[in-house]
């Protein structure tokens, strides 16, 4: 099992690995954001909520709230940002852990959210706040990830555009073609069930999220950093081998 994870995360791509990959981060962000929202009342992977918060909190004359969206916002840019970085870095240094960098990263940062889970009973008004620009960070670094790897073609934090896509293509594939041939109307089966796949990762992992956090609270972190570690693992071990013996033979 271990071993067909390796290329998964690989500077080399294949199609299938992009899928893999994207349904397994699908999985992640559905999980996290269920259990972020039992955690602080708060859904964190949209930016389109949070935005649409912000101008109605400042028209109801809410400015700290607004201030929290726009920190919320700033938070998934800054998430995106620093996988940007990390990827064209890691990448110029031809290493093969380029795009499994981020997800350490990610890793590190839900056992982080873990660990801030304990502090919110008791400190809520520092710990909620950080707890949110934490998930919003997370949310940003992941979906960077995805869409650097695949050319945007995956995106696995935010389901209302792979909603959509699903439907143009559900209507191309039940439309009646009874006219010429010549403008016969298809359905693109890949993209369908790329989308398909990705929405079914994203419900399944909210709704085992849930699960997990309403019976074993915030641990319930603990098996998706390590899931995420699996999968970049092999790739970061090969680098620093490499770094270690420049005349190893996965040396570039």
């Amino acid at each position: 099992m271990i071993p067909q994870l390796r290329g998964w995360t690989s500077v080399q791509r294949t199609a299938q690995n992009n899928l893999r990959l994207g349904a397994t981060l699908s999985f992640v962000a559905g999980a996290t954001n269920a259990g972020g929202f039992l955690a602080v009342g708060q859904y964190t992977s949209h930016m389109t909520g949070v935005l649409s918060g912000v101008a109605d909190n400042l028209v109801l004359g809410q400015a700290s709230l607004a201030l929290v969206g726009l920190a919320s916002l700033f938070a998934f840019i800054g998430g995106a940002m620093t996988t940007t970085w990390m990827v064209n870095w890691a990448l110029r240094r031809k290493l093969q852990s380029a795009y499994g960098r981020p997800l350490l990263v990610e890793a590190a940062l839900l056992l982080l959210f873990g660990l801030f889970g304990t502090g919110i009973n008791f400190f809520a008004g520092l710990f909620v706040p950080l707890t949110v620009l934490v998930l919003c960070f997370i949310m940003g670094l992941q979906n960077a990830v995805i869409t650097k790897i695949s050319h945007a073609e995956i995106r696995t934090t935010h389901i209302t555009g792979l909603v959509t896509d699903l439907g143009i293509e559900l209507g191309k594939l039940f439309y009646f073609n009874r006219l010429t041939r010549d403008t016969l109307v298809t359905a693109n089966r890949h993209k369908l069930r790329i989308h398909a796949t990705l929405i079914g990762s994203f419900f399944v992992g909210s709704l085992l999220g849930a699960v997990g956090f309403k019976s074993v609270g915030f641990i319930a972190t603990l098996p998706l950093a390590v899931w995420l570690v699996l999968l970049v693992w092999r790739p970061v071990v090969d680098d620093a081998k490499n770094w270690i013996d420049p005349h190893h033979p996965g040396h570039h």
